[in-house]
């Protein structure tokens, strides 16, 4: 039995090798984190800090005394942050891997044997480490993640005025686009300063509204009660406070994007649009590409991508690669030499959402891209045209940030010609594989 024990534990060594010697195992909590270290190291491998600034120090200074260069922890919502950037600024080689990856035996489930099997698998180099862009680009990650967030507080207290003007029966959200625009802020702003007749109301409209004066002001006859105007005159000034938020977001992503190395550009001076915004012109000249040519993506969309991926596509190896980070591609489930599931892989990826986004926008597109999607909606739906348009365009950006290519539209009667060849020639060749031949008329 020795002997058997002894072969089974060579074989077991031998088939896994210990490829991170010094490696040390995090498992995060809100209130404290477990660490362990390699059993050999000390006495005490397994060690409990608390999540106070100087406990974590005081991790970082035991895990370098034990001579450990890479650690592995759980991407535990945002605790893991403080824990990563004290221990990148050591100079140790952090790891933030996705917890369903490092399920422990179900059964054994406690803080302790958590660090320890981060500790074990990441020794025998198990674990992957998830995506995580450069500081520089961290930091415009952040402010646009915060700007999305106030886009979002935002979006709710316009809901909030429209709800007031509905109970006070003011039409005004029927007859205008957009109650926030030029005639819809007039008119609300005139409301709440007292004005009732609701002719003088109509006559604030904007020339470029569709709407008649007539129209707009049978919609404005409502009931002004004192309470809905309370509501209303809140929701206007809470929208307003968001939207000075907005502008200086606005402001500090304009200073991080022009903090970044200038790029030289490949891209001429006017821009399909006729003109660039000034955020446009930061994210090309940080970039090289002007990621707006791409049709469906607007600024807000490229600044999206380019926070959450960066500039630097050498971390992925190929645009499948990257596709497949996104979860834009099929999936291989695949058991006893059958396909189970093609279904593309559930992940929270904000740029794969801006990606599909701008491929749900391209239903009337007279592109390229609108032509592929109208194709694939009409053969597959919609959700799984969406996600193979986005597919599409998430490989052309990966090639114009990887090689500073632009991109130029080729149109949907091109796109049209050049499917009608393909489908022809996959013709031709089915009536050969018959003996038949197939004569154009």
């Amino acid at each position: 039995m020795k002997t058997e024990t002894g072969q089974s534990k060579k074989r077991q060594a031998g088939y896994l090798e210990n490829i991170n010697r010094n490696a040390a195992g995090i498992d995060i909590g809100s209130r404290s984190h477990f660490v362990a270290v390699p059993p050999d190291v000390c006495e005490n491998a397994v060690r409990e800090f608390s999540t106070f600034t100087d406990s974590l120090n005081q991790l970082a200074d035991w895990l370098v005394e034990c001579r450990i260069t890479t650690v592995a922890m759980e991407s535990t919502g945002i605790y893991w942050i403080p824990v990563f950037e004290i221990l990148e600024s050591r100079g140790l080689d952090v790891r933030l891997v996705n917890a369903r990856h490092v399920r422990n035996v179900p059964g054994r489930k406690s803080d302790v044997l958590d660090c320890q099997w981060l500790q074990q698998l990441h020794t025998y180099g198990l674990l992957e480490g998830s995506f995580r862009p450069a500081a520089q680009v961290c930091t415009l990650r952040a402010y646009v993640r915060q700007r999305m967030n106030l886009v979002r507080y935002s979006g709710s207290h316009i809901q909030h005025m429209q709800k007031a003007l509905a109970q006070m029966n003011i039409q005004l959200a029927n007859v205008v686009a957009d109650i926030t625009g030029t005639t819809g802020m007039r008119i609300i702003k005139a409301i709440l300063a007292g004005e009732r007749d609701p002719a003088v109301l109509a006559g604030m409209r904007d020339h470029r509204c569709k709407n008649s004066v007539e129209t707009i002001s049978r919609s404005l006859c409502g009931n002004y009660r004192q309470e809905h105007l309370f509501s209303l005159k809140q929701a206007v000034d809470l929208y307003e406070f968001y939207q000075g938020q907005i502008a200086e977001c606005d402001t500090e992503i304009m200073a991080q994007l022009e903090s970044f190395d200038q790029v030289e550009s490949s891209t001429d001076d006017d821009d399909k649009h006729g003109g660039r915004s000034s955020i446009d012109k930061a994210m090309i000249k940080m970039s090289g590409v002007d990621l707006t040519r791409i049709d469906g993506i607007n600024t807000n969309t490229a600044l999206k991508i380019i926070a959450e991926t960066g500039t630097d596509m050498s971390r992925w190896k190929t645009s499948k690669h990257f596709a497949s980070w996104l979860g834009l591609c099929p999936g291989t489930k695949i058991t006893g030499g059958k396909t189970i599931s093609t279904r593309s892989k559930k992940v929270v990826n904000r740029a794969a959402a801006a990606m599909r986004m701008a491929a749900s926008t391209l239903l009337r597109s007279k592109s390229a891209l609108g032509a592929y999607y109208r194709r694939q909606r009409a053969r597959l739906g919609a959700p799984k045209a969406i996600t193979a348009t986005a597919h599409k365009i998430a490989k052309l950006v990966y090639s114009m940030l990887k090689y500073g290519t632009a991109y130029f539209d080729a149109g949907q009667n091109i796109y049209e010609e050049r499917y009608r060849s393909r489908v022809i020639q996959n013709l031709k060749k089915k009536a050969l594989e018959f003996g038949l031949s197939i004569v154009e008329a």
